[in-house]
């Protein structure tokens, strides 16, 4: 059965839309002051260097790699470029003052509750043990609240870099450290537990300098038998193949645009078998008509997408995403991974 619907304006208020935009443009304009001083890099999955461009955007260019197709920002602001911008960020902390609170309600009914199913279905079907649960990049909290509310794990810690949102998770009674997981100590993290039974990143690695080495670092934590689940964008998925540099997903924040095989790589070349690959994502659809209404990108001569996104949209648009969810074609990916 698939999920059921969701809209762009229930988890993004158009009345703050305009408010948030404004910060993300500062935020930008800010980041790109270091500009002179961005680095090339290879491919974040596979680490090869042979590209072809892909596009450009917001003073980026991204680049599609030869080998594994994931697409990503070089060259790119470096990790203290990085730091600095989320630590400063308007655009965070208009979310954690404005829009996450406006949109609670419905985050967590329509994304957190199905969020924390799928965690609780992953660790019974692969027998992880419920002792402690790491989120990186906790964000509101609003996953360990809900987590918390189903008494399934004995401990669950949030790590949250960017200090709003680290304040705002500690005010929610939930154990946090404002660090990232390759600064975080590890006797601190573990605390009285043994060890880390899953770590669970939504929408982070994504806006990682170096993915691999938060791969690393998770493989470091995790025993053998342990769990780690990551979400992030999708490359080849519906939207962003469709819109490419018009994607909402292709940012100045998203320098690592993986897919399914590229993120699984990268696992695996760390110790970890993947055992799960989901594109749960919900928005795909909605997101290019939404393009296409405003005149930004055209679908003329596609009659198959205009009869689905603009003629028969009311009653092809939802059977619709749920075949691009169903088959990995949505440009949001689920990726579960076993430490061996």
């Amino acid at each position: 059965m698939m999920a059921e619907s969701l809209s762009e304006n229930e988890i993004r208020p158009q009345h703050l839309k305009k408010g948030q935009e404004e910060r993300y443009a500062r935020d930008v304009a800010r980041l790109m002051l270091n500009k002179p001083n961005f680095v090339e890099v290879n491919c974040p999955a596979c680490d090869r260097s042979e590209t072809e461009q892909a596009f450009q955007k917001l003073g980026l260019e991204f680049v599609k790699c030869l080998g594994c197709l994931t697409i990503y920002a070089s060259p790119r602001p470096t990790f203290e470029h990085m730091c600095d911008y989320y630590a400063n960020s308007e655009n965070y902390a208009y979310w954690n003052q404005y829009i996450f609170p406006a949109s609670e309600a419905m985050r967590t009914e329509k994304i957190f509750k199905p969020r924390v199913d799928l965690v609780i279905d992953l660790c019974r079907r692969f027998n992880i043990n419920p002792g402690l649960l790491v989120e990186i990049g906790a964000g509101f909290g609003t996953f360990c609240r809900e987590m918390a509310s189903r008494n399934y794990f004995q401990r669950l810690v949030a790590l949250e870099p960017t200090p709003d949102l680290a304040a705002t998770c500690r005010e929610e009674g939930i154990e946090t450290f404002e660090s990232t997981i390759e600064q975080v100590d590890s006797a601190d993290l573990l605390g009285s537990s043994n060890k880390i039974d899953v770590i669970a990143s939504f929408e982070v690695i994504e806006h990682l300098f170096a993915p691999t080495d938060f791969i690393a670092r998770c493989a470091q934590l995790l025993p053998s038998g342990g769990l780690l689940i990551l979400t992030c964008p999708n490359s080849a998925g519906f939207d962003i193949e469709t819109l490419g540099a018009l994607s909402s997903a292709v940012d100045t924040e998203h320098v690592n645009l993986f897919n399914p095989q590229s993120l699984s790589l990268l696992c695996e070349s760390h110790g970890f078998t993947v055992v799960e690959q989901q594109t749960p994502g919900r928005l795909d659809a909605e997101l290019v008509r939404d393009q296409v209404l405003s005149g930004t990108f055209s679908i003329e001569n596609q009659p198959f997408l205009e009869k689905v996104l603009i003629n028969e949209w009311e009653t092809l648009g939802k059977p619709f995403q749920d075949f691009l969810t169903a088959n990995k074609l949505s440009s949001n990916m689920l990726i579960a991974a076993i430490k061996n």
